[in-house]
């Protein structure tokens, strides 16, 4: 064997996220502890040391990150409620509106009715006027017709 042979390779995978780098830095930091010089007892306690402070670490940014979520979820809750409550208000005025014109159309209507009835009933009340005064006018033209037949007899 050749001397090139014998030398350890280093393979290097490239990969994207932080989760790699902490899963190396961890099992870094472990198997640094296991090869340091202190006794079994010193490394394991070292270990549970190093654990509790990772596990406490863990556990606050669990609670940051879900204090995080709570306080956006309540913003955004807020929001959809404050814009449902304008929306649920501006369907209210439009409703209220939108009564007013129907009662301002009813009444309009009642009116135009109204005046469109009582013209009616003025050009009745004129047609029959115009129609007794054309009889009227009518019977004092027979009677002088009358009265000019009897004059002509009365002279023959």
């Amino acid at each position: 064997m050749s001397h090139g042979e014998n030398q350890p390779v280093i393979v290097v995978e490239k990969s994207s996220g932080i989760g790699s780098f902490l899963w190396g830095a961890v099992i870094g930091a472990g198997v640094a502890l296991l090869l340091a010089p202190r006794t079994g007892e010193e490394t394991r306690a070292e270990l549970r040391s190093r654990g509790r402070r990772l596990r406490a670490k863990a556990e606050d940014t669990a609670d940051e990150l879900q204090a995080r979520l709570e306080d956006g979820y309540e913003r955004a809750k807020a929001r959809v409620e404050e814009k449902f409550e304008r929306t649920r208000k501006n369907l209210s005025e439009t409703r209220a509106g939108a009564r007013d014109a129907v009662r301002a159309g009813k009444a309009a209507v009642h009116s135009a009715r109204e005046e469109l009835e009582r013209r009616l009933a003025d050009a009745k009340v004129a047609r029959q006027e115009d129609a007794e005064a054309d009889l009227d006018v009518d019977d004092i033209d027979s009677d002088d017709e009358d009265a000019v037949v009897s004059e002509d007899e009365a002279t023959a």
